[in-house]
């Protein structure tokens, strides 16, 4: 097991004050980055990611919030980790509650460009900050996303990690699709470029453990 993936169990199980001090403010500008990232994604009007592809299309469905379906699909996969037996921390409750809110507060502050240039321009920091605010929200080690946390529980019984991915976010983006959401050049470009920018992101932004805990927690 990598150090990362121990520091990782570690917090998980019994974060200490000053764990959480130098990890929480990380993970909250993380799901912010991602809010905006979101945001972005959308008002550039190129396509979203699978998921938000899937958010997008309830909402027009049901004439809901993006802000408040983002939560809802949040909530709604947690109950899912149950029967999987997958262990959640701070930041996943956390994760449910921000990040839908801050896309909803970007949305309603970001306007909808007409330009080309403006909309790839838009589409461009949407990839980065969603890369980037993955690798700080999930190098914080606090718990992981509502659908981060589906795949890992997935593959924690055998699956590989790019076929459950990939299941997930196929399956996800079609049902999105079919349900209005909108689908062009920009998923493709969310959905290949993400996962590079994400691991570089997560090795550099991922947080040691100050003391070492040892199998007792000592």
């Amino acid at each position: 097991m990598s150090q990362a993936a121990r520091d990782y169990s570690a917090v998980l199980r019994r974060p200490s004050r000053t764990d959480l001090a130098r990890r929480l403010p990380q993970a909250i500008a993380g799901m912010l980055a991602l809010g905006i990232s979101t945001a972005l994604s959308l008002r550039a009007d190129l396509g979203a990611s699978p998921w938000d592809v899937f958010h997008q299309g309830i909402a027009r469905r049901t004439g809901w919030p993006f802000g408040a379906v983002v939560v809802g699909v949040g909530a709604v996969v947690m109950v899912a980790w149950i029967p999987l037996h997958q262990r959640f921390g701070l930041v996943s409750l956390i994760n449910v509650a921000m990040v839908g809110p801050a896309a909803g507060v970007a949305l309603d502050h970001l306007g909808a460009p007409s330009a080309m240039a403006t909309r790839v321009l838009y589409l461009a920091a949407a990839t980065i900050g969603f890369g980037v605010g993955a690798g700080l929200y999930i190098g914080a080690a606090l718990g992981p996303g509502p659908r981060d946390g589906l795949m890992t529980a997935l593959t924690a019984r055998g699956l590989s990690v790019w076929k459950v991915r990939m299941a997930l976010e196929v399956s996800i983006l079609i049902v999105g699709w079919a349900l209005g959401g909108t689908v062009g050049a920009g998923t493709v470009v969310l959905a290949f470029a993400c996962g590079p920018i994400t691991h570089v992101a997560l090795a550099r932004f991922h947080v040691p453990l100050s003391v070492r805990i040892g199998v007792h927690g000592e």
